[in-house]
């Protein structure tokens, strides 16, 4: 291309020239060539153009000689002395023309006076200064294995700076069975190399390979070039996975935990990158259940366990693990894993109760069947042998069957469900394992009832303790009875026992039969009647019913119902109204006579006092509190009255005392007739006296007695149940044999005295609900009370 464009710039300077000379007819060219070669030095010569023109040089400078224009002018210059051309500066062809050939450079040199220009051409000549040289010291190249032979492959061309001969000529290749070189001659691209495959590439035998290549050009001697080329055959998926080992077993033990490695498979691939790279799965025919039971790390290989293993659902699993590499079209190859399942002691043995009886009749013979007991162990051999037991301190044993592994659960001895009416069993199931596991399961026999108890009262015999007066109808006390038995058979009902005998009690005592409770048809009369008995029977619903009896006391309390009778003074029309007459020579302390009375009640109802409420004299006469004697005071003086009224009060100790009054009417007297009178009174006295005494005695002996013959039956009741009782309550070393010895008792909110020989002064009972509590002053401090049921 350079080159033509001086060629044209040339034809049309000539054009030009032509054109100016014909304008001015003066103008005048010439046209020289010089050769030089390359490389020459500053100032060198290149040829003597004003010697070549013939042109004097002595003219040169005043002609002005010069180069005017030229596309080299830089590296030339004209000596106006001798019009010689140099070299300005070091030529080199490269720099200059880089690859045109030839390397011309045009000059324009001009003179006035007249006006010549003359056009001078320099051939710069190559010289071999340069070697080949390629683009790049390294070229990769990247060959798939798939490519056939007689593939070409085009390489860049190594560059020369010098031409013709000197420039690139031909390549070479190091040795190898792989490729050759082939040349293309592309005219003014020079020669290029194609590099040519001859064999086949296989990754898996070589993977890359390095060969060089040489760019020879023609000079002498010639230079040369050179580059590497780095060959990379790429890989396809050409080969499978193969499995490292023909085949994979591992044994592991059962209820390995979730997470254990059972092993790793390992598979390798000879093709690389993506080919190469091994992923592992389950195979296709791998079902649901042992991908709940195992898995497979896809790029280590490793079988994971991901369920729960059990040798007594399956003892060894078969498992299809898949390679695969990654290729586009990945290749696979499959591998049968086996995984055996060991035993161990994991299982504890099963109870299973079958044709179980929940309730058994406590009446049943020894030997009766409760249940029908297995045992079964889901291990093998030895962890699987079970044996049963259940402890030895009850009345059942286990009887072993024909049948392996099966027992009979028998009653040893006679059941008593009031002893005992459950059974809380507990079997244990022991199997042989090391260590050995068990299990227990309860069962409860339940002894069902018969009827076999009685009724069987709280207390035998009762005692109760009833007051006078009661209302009739009205609830006087109970009786209770328990039955050990259940259900209907401790259903207890209650009568009075009516046998034929005749009670006149028994015709005015009523029960209610399901609660015991006791009801009074008529009120009770202590002065009539101090205490009875009777009996009760108690039956239960059971078939055949059972029944027992009980005798009640009944102690009936006084009451203070009873008005004082007066029994001396008593006059002829029955008032107690007397006439008394007394010596006038009496001296003071004079027994004047004795106010008599009775009370028909007991204790301090029964206990009378006396008192004066209304006399004439207090000075003269004074009356025993306690005796109703009445005594003289002093001696009678003559102003002293003839007669004297006394009106004397008796009254009870009840809570609400009840009284009579008796007037006694004393007349002074001379002493015969007072003597006279006296004898006379004191005959008739004497004898109503010794009447009344007669009858105190045999009130006061009977209910003595009656009292007596209480607290001996309250005594024998409860020695029973406690001997202190006995000692304590009943005794009182300090009893003074006065009526005022008795026991005081409260019964809601009044107060009794219960008088008897064997009480002394002062004891209580205390009545609290249907309990009477009777304690014993003397032993206060100890705080012993006794209690009475009633």
């Amino acid at each position: 291309m350079g080159r033509r464009r001086d060629q044209c710039l040339e034809r049309h300077v000539k054009i030009i020239f032509i054109v100016v000379s014909i304008i001015f007819c003066r103008t005048v060219w010439a046209q020289i060539r010089y050769s030089i070669s390359e490389e020459q030095n500053d100032g060198a010569a290149v040829g003597n153009v004003a010697k070549d023109l013939g042109i004097d040089h002595k003219t040169l400078k005043e002609r002005g000689f010069r180069i005017v224009s030229t596309s080299g002018e830089s590296m030339f210059s004209v000596n106006q002395n001798d019009g010689v051309l140099n070299v300005n500066g070091k030529l080199d062809r490269e720099e200059v023309c880089e690859r045109s050939t030839p390397c011309l450079i045009h000059l324009k040199i001009a003179l006035e006076n007249p006006l010549e220009i003359h056009y001078v051409t320099v051939d710069v000549i190559d010289v071999n200064d340069h070697g080949p040289r390629f683009p790049e010291q390294e070229k990769h190249l990247e060959i798939s294995e798939t490519v056939l032979p007689g593939a070409r492959f085009q390489l860049q061309a190594a560059r020369d700076p010098d031409s013709g001969s000197n420039s690139v000529q031909t390549y070479k290749l190091s040795h190898t069975d792989y490729f050759r070189i082939e040349i293309i001659d592309r005219d003014e691209d020079g020669k290029a190399p194609v590099l040519v495959l001859q064999k086949p590439l296989d990754r898996e035998i070589t993977k890359s390979m390095k060969l060089q290549m040489t760019a020879l050009d023609g000079g002498r001697p010639p230079k040369s070039g050179t580059m590497d080329i780095v060959i990379d055959v790429l890989d396809i998926n050409d080969n499978a996975p193969d499995f490292t080992k023909a085949t994979y077993t591992v044994t592991l033990n059962e209820n390995a935990h979730v997470g254990t490695v059972a092993l790793r498979v390992n598979a390798t691939d000879l093709d690389e990158g993506q080919n190469g790279e091994v992923v592992y799965s389950l195979g296709h025919n791998v079902n649901y259940k042992l991908r709940k039971l195992f898995d497979v790390n896809p790029i280590t290989g490793e079988i994971i366990v991901t369920g729960l293993l059990d040798f007594e659902i399956k003892d060894k699993y078969q498992i299809d693990i898949q390679a695969s590499d990654k290729g586009i079209v990945p290749l696979t190859t499959d591998q049968i894993i086996t995984i055996k399942i060991a035993d161990i002691n994991d299982n504890p043995p099963q109870i299973e109760v079958t044709s179980f009886s929940s309730a058994i009749p406590e009446d049943s013979k020894p030997g009766t069947t409760v249940a029908l007991i297995s045992v079964s162990d889901l291990d093998s051999e030895i962890n699987g042998r079970v044996t049963c037991s259940f402890p030895e301190d009850i009345p059942f044993k286990l009887m072993p069957s024909s049948q392996e592994n099966t027992y009979s659960l028998v009653t040893t001895s006679s059941l008593d469900r009031e002893t005992i009416s459950c059974y809380d069993i507990t079997l244990e199931a022991k199997d042989a394992g090391q260590p050995p596991l068990s299990s227990v399961k309860s069962i409860t026999v339940q002894v069902s009832d018969v009827n076999d108890n009685s009724p069987e009262f709280s207390f035998s015999p009762y005692a109760f303790y009833v007051m006078e007066n009661n209302a009739p109808g009205k609830n006087l006390f109970s009786v209770s009875a328990s039955d050990k038995d259940t259900g209907e058979n401790s259903v207890v009902s209650y009568q009075i026992w009516r046998d034929g005998v005749e009670n006149k009690y028994t015709s005015f005592i009523n029960i209610n039969s399901e609660n015991g409770e006791i009801y009074a048809l008529k009120s009770f009369d202590f002065e009539t009647v101090k205490t009875f008995q009777f009996q009760v029977v108690a039956t239960d619903s059971g078939t055949p019913s059972l029944s027992s009896n009980v005798t009640v006391n009944v102690f009936i309390l006084d009451q203070n119902d009873n008005v004082p009778v007066i029994l001396y003074p008593v006059s002829a029309n029955g008032s107690a109204e007397g006439v008394e007459e007394i010596p006038h020579n009496v001296n003071a302390g004079h027994l004047v006579t004795k106010v008599r009375a009775y009370d028909a009640d007991i204790g301090y109802n029964g206990w009378l006092l006396f008192s004066l409420q209304e006399v004439s004299d207090h000075s003269l006469f004074s009356l025993d509190r306690y005796t109703g004697q009445i005594r003289t005071l002093r001696s009678f003086t003559e102003t002293d009255e003839a007669q004297h009224k006394l009106l004397i009060l008796v009254k009870d100790n009840g809570n609400v005392s009840l009284s009579a009054t008796a007037t006694v009417i004393l007349k002074v007297v001379e002493p015969k007739e007072a003597i006279a009178a006296t004898d006379v009174k004191n005959a008739v006295r004497d004898e109503e006296e010794t009447d009344v005494t007669f009858y105190l005695i045999i009130t006061l002996g009977s209910v003595s007695v009656l009292f007596v013959i209480s607290i001996i039956f309250l005594t024998v009741m409860q020695c029973s149940k406690s001997t202190v009782y006995s000692s304590k309550y009943l005794q009182d070393t300090n009893y003074d044999g006065t009526m005022c010895h008795s026991i005081q008792y409260r019964s809601g909110d009044k107060r009794y005295m219960l008088v008897g020989p064997r009480m002394s002064i002062g004891s209580t009972i205390v009545s609290n609900g249907n309990t009477l509590v009777i304690p014993d002053r003397r032993r206060r401090d100890s705080g012993e009370v006794r209690n009475v049921k009633v």
